[in-house]
């Protein structure tokens, strides 16, 4: 299900949408308020996604009503309610997409570039990932991307499997005719822990609303 305008003629049949799931953080940094921390990571995520050039960002909300999430948009995103990937491909589908990629909502300093490299791998295969990898090492996914509509093996795959699934990446590669269909694009920083607060890096630019939060709070335990 999708809320919002239908995409206009013209526009990018590329899209990438950030994940809004609340309720699955429970690691906050002392002193700061858990929601405050999630929608601070959701907006910056959002904001890399909305800055990318020929793709139309979006938000995928599970639960569907969310309007603390929504307020972090731009008016006119669109806005889809799905508990699954499989679900989110296709809704973005729908909407005219022709590829998009799915986005962790706690990556708020994740590179553009990591994103363009996944839509850049649809080139040659029907899907890629950027692998999470955190403080304790790798752990589940930053993005999916993929080429739609889905290939068979995949959506199935995805009605079990999303971002937070420790070992997506292996599951989504033996789910596929060959593991090449899923090329594994660079790694990025999930940040999921407090512990994963030291991979920030406070000479990078961006993450606005982050780093106002964690003012005057360590980066570090």
């Amino acid at each position: 299900m999708t809320d919002g305008p239908d995409t206009a003629p013209g526009a990018s049949s590329r899209f990438a949408a950030v994940l809004s799931r609340p309720g699955r953080r429970t690691d906050v940094p002392p002193g700061i308020d858990p929601d405050e921390f999630r929608l601070a990571l959701l907006e910056d995520t959002y904001e890399v996604v909305a800055g990318l050039e020929l793709v139309t960002s979006a938000l995928v909300l599970d639960p569907p009503d969310q309007p603390d999430a929504e307020a972090v948009t731009w008016p006119g995103t669109p806005i889809v309610r799905e508990a699954t990937l499989a679900g989110a491909f296709a809704a973005l589908h729908a909407r005219g997409a022709t590829a998009a990629a799915l986005v962790a909502p706690d990556a708020p300093d994740l590179p553009p570039l990591l994103i363009g490299k996944l839509f850049r791998a649809l080139g040659s295969a029907p899907s890629a990932a950027c692998r999470a990898d955190g403080a304790a090492g790798p752990d589940g996914l930053v993005a999916l991307a993929a080429r739609l509509p889905l290939p068979d093996w995949l959506a199935t795959a995805l009605r079990d499997v999303d971002l937070d699934t420790p070992d997506a990446l292996d599951r989504l590669r033996a789910a596929a005719p060959r593991p090449g269909l899923v090329p594994q694009g660079p790694a990025w920083h999930r940040l999921r822990t407090v512990d994963d607060l030291r991979l920030l890096d406070p000479g990078l630019e961006g993450w606005e609303n982050t780093r106002a939060l964690l003012e005057g709070h360590p980066l570090t335990r």
